[in-house]
């Protein structure tokens, strides 16, 4: 039965091979027509592999020049000093009021109220995690740089969500902005976030304010977008029925749009503090401070256990703020499953709140009251030095066992230092010497022809104009250098959660152990992700490949399992009728239907791997990444920006090649 629904299948499958042949062929053939004519011009012209010198433009006088303009007129220019400078001691007061506040109501109290809050939004259960999430904070002896980051994160939250939801609103409620923003939104979308440090670093120098700004840029998007979402997909009836009772647009948009996009609203809010924080710890490179500056000295040092000090807050804060909003937003403390990096599942649950209403908020003021007072009348506003536990000597004795025992000379199977040089040499030399040995037009014919695969003339246009402007930016080797990386990086993401994600489709048994894990992983800062590596792999290219590999895995395994389980239940049982194996329902039938997730999972995971092998540059990855550092590092302003720039256009490639023409939200920051 099996053989005869194997052969009755056959004709239809082999057809529609066919037919998407054909019109693989039919994309590619003027491609090729245009090939033919342009590349003996193009070899004749400029022959070799490398990017022609020729056709490249030397940034580095002109950035220099005006990197030394805005640094000679910061403190006398009308710009600098009745704009840039207002806004630059706007931040610097707001972000040191908010931390005086946060000293001064004590550690029990900023305690209390993450506690009550998380009490009133989700239960007991995560209201006693919250708790003891701010009490690890202090434990590991990092209370004060814990609320310098939270300081930061408060003002720049506020800030986003103000900005974010106006232009939902904007986007929401008028299609030509709504036409007008989605580019710039998508667009911002895949960029990584060392690329929005320097533009910021030029105008404002290296401090708070740059941090902020930097924060608030990378995490308004997602309310804007999810802020849009909502208003525009009110439902219709509701709204025909509240014009019908005459009431003005202003009326319809407060009584009836805003209250429907209630869930949108609260997701976009659990989404940009969850990429604020991401941010808020990255920006430690150019003077945030806090616990990303701790973690970021410690990397820079290689000194594992002192990273792991201060790495371990930051997971504790992402996960409660995750939880909060995340339960915040569902109104039952669950939350339905995610495709992408934030609002997670499950894990705010437990017995709802027993007060309700105002009441509930009423008793959570009055016992956070009472907790600040009894802080400030025994003198015990900062956490007790006698109350801390080191963790860093022992880390750092373990990772030294682990050097000695561990990363080489293990019987049979080797150690982790012989993995790491193994992949380096079997894999990433290779990759990168044949990405840097390909000629240049054979490379922009490869990136037209993957654009032009899976969607329009535009797409391969902005695609192809993309990659050669980074051959015009001068960087065209160690663009590629952080190509072979991402590619690699894909690679094993794909294999690896592609497998992950089928297996949670097929199996509930393994979806629930998962489950917890994915909760966990998606909502780490990307900078946490460096500190395993480095103690496991050292430091090198391979090392900033495995964090990428282990950031992006969680949604190529949610996107996975999604699509997987959202294929017609229908079709499925019209192939177990005629008998179909499990493995045949798999090859034939929920695969092919699940292309469009598939696919999508795939741009999710280049774009999540670009972002962290970016800051492995960090850790020694070396390439671009390392370029942006140096420049933030060294104030070789020019050198970090035609860095971030090539960031820039590598991430729209990549996105490019990887998207389909109908462009759906991203799972990784709209979930």
């Amino acid at each position: 039965m099996a053989a005869a629904t194997t052969a009755t299948a056959s004709p239809a499958i082999g057809g529609l091979s066919g037919a998407l042949r054909n019109r693989a062929l039919g994309k590619l053939l003027p491609l090729a027509v245009l090939a033919a004519v342009l590349v003996p011009l193009a070899v004749t012209r400029w022959p070799g592999t490398a990017w022609p010198e020729a056709l490249t433009v030397d940034l580095s006088g002109p950035l220099g020049g005006a990197s030394d303009w805005i640094i000679d007129n910061r403190d006398s220019h009308p710009l600098f000093l009745y704009f840039f400078g207002h806004v630059s001691n706007a931040v610097v007061l707001s972000v040191r009021a908010v931390y005086l506040a946060l000293l001064a109501i004590g550690w029990a109290g900023v305690t209390a109220v993450a506690g009550l809050i998380a009490w009133r939004a989700a239960g007991l259960r995560l209201a006693l995690t919250a708790a003891v999430s701010f009490g690890a904070c202090g434990l590991l002896g990092m209370w004060v740089p814990t609320m310098q980051t939270l300081a930061l994160m408060i003002v720049a939250v506020t800030v986003s969500v103000v900005l974010g939801t106006l232009l939902g609103l904007a986007a929401g409620l008028s299609d030509r902005l709504h036409r007008a923003l989605r580019p710039l939104l998508d667009t911002m979308q895949v960029l990584p976030a060392f690329a929005y440090l320097l533009p910021v670093v030029l105008i404002f120098g290296i401090g708070v304010p740059a941090a902020v700004l930097a924060t608030v840029v990378y995490a308004a998007p997602p309310m804007a977008r999810l802020t849009a979402l909502g208003l525009r997909e009110a439902d219709g009836g509701v709204m025909e029925a509240v014009a019908s009772l005459g009431a003005t647009g202003r009326q319809r948009l407060l009584t009836a749009r805003l209250p429907l996009a209630r869930a949108q609203l609260l997701l976009g809010l659990n989404q940009t503090i969850m990429m604020a924080l991401s941010m808020a710890v990255i920006a430690s490179v150019i003077g945030a401070g806090g616990l990303g500056d701790r973690v970021y000295q410690a990397l820079a040092s290689v000194d594992v256990g002192a990273a792991l000090a201060a790495g371990l807050p930051i997971v504790l804060l992402a996960v409660v703020l995750d939880r909060t909003t995340a339960a915040a937003g569902s109104g039952t403390g669950r939350s339905g499953p995610r495709t992408g990096r934030g609002a997670s599942g499950p894990g705010g649950s437990g017995s709802g709140p027993s007060l309700t209403g105002r009441l509930g908020w009423a008793v959570a003021a009055a016992a956070t009251v009472l907790v600040i007072a009894a802080g400030r009348l025994t003198n015990r506003l900062n956490w007790p030095d006698t109350w801390t536990v080191e963790i860093a000597g022992p880390v750092d004795r373990s990772v030294g066992w682990m050097t000695d025992h561990l990363y080489s000379g293990v019987p049979v199977i080797g150690g982790t230092a012989d993995w790491a040089g193994h992949f380096t040499t079997w894999i990433l030399d290779p990759l990168r010497g044949g990405l840097q040995t390909l000629p240049w037009w054979g490379v922009l014919l490869t990136v037209a022809a993957l654009a032009l695969l899976i969607g329009t003339w535009r797409t391969a246009l902005t695609a192809v104009l993309a990659m050669a402007a980074i051959g015009v930016l001068g960087v065209w080797k160690p663009s590629l250098d952080t190509l072979s990386q991402v590619l690699a990086a894909v690679a094993v993401t794909l294999v690896i959660g592609f497998a992950a994600g089928i297996a949670a489709a097929r199996g509930a048994r393994v979806e629930a152990l998962l489950r917890p894990v994915l909760d966990v992983f998606q909502t780490l800062p990307q900078f946490v992700y460096l500190i395993p590596v480095v103690a496991l792999f050292g430091v090198g290219r391979a090392p900033a490949v495995a964090a990428a590999v282990v950031y992006a895995l969680p949604a190529v395994i949610r996107i996975t399992t999604q699509g997987l389980r959202q294929v017609d239940p229908a079709a499925l049982e019209s192939a177990r009728s005629l008998g179909a194996t499990s493995g045949q329902q798999l090859r034939h039938v929920q695969l092919p239907l699940a292309g469009a997730a598939l696919l999508l999972a795939l741009n999710q995971g280049v774009v999540l791997v670009l972002a962290v092998v970016i800051i492995g540059g960090l850790v020694g990855g070396g390439a671009l990444g390392y370029d942006v550092v140096y420049g933030l590092a060294q104030g070789d302003l020019a050198t970090g920006l035609v860095a971030g720039a090539a960031i820039v256009c590598l991430g729209l490639m990549l996105d490019r090649v990887t998207q389909p023409t109908e462009r759906r939200v991203s799972t990784r920051k709209v979930a």
